[in-house]
């Protein structure tokens, strides 16, 4: 199943379809719904998802779109 991944310009990565991953525990996890947002700014208080904290920092970067198969 292709997924798409967008990493939106001064935001967040945002990955569409459902994501397996492991945890800072060794855990293996499954988001909670069909998409993840990541933090790129570094400042999220809920690292490594993405909380909104790059609005407030003024986090700048460049986004890309891309779809995995």
């Amino acid at each position: 199943m292709a997924k798409k991944v967008t990493v939106l310009e001064n935001g967040p990565c945002l990955i569409e379809g459902a994501v397996t991953y492991t945890d800072a525990d060794g855990n293996e996890q499954k988001s909670p719904g069909n998409a993840v947002a990541l933090c790129r700014c570094g400042q999220s208080a809920n690292k490594p998802f993405c909380d909104g904290a790059h609005k407030k920092v003024g986090f700048q970067a460049a986004g890309i779109e891309l779809v995995l198969e």
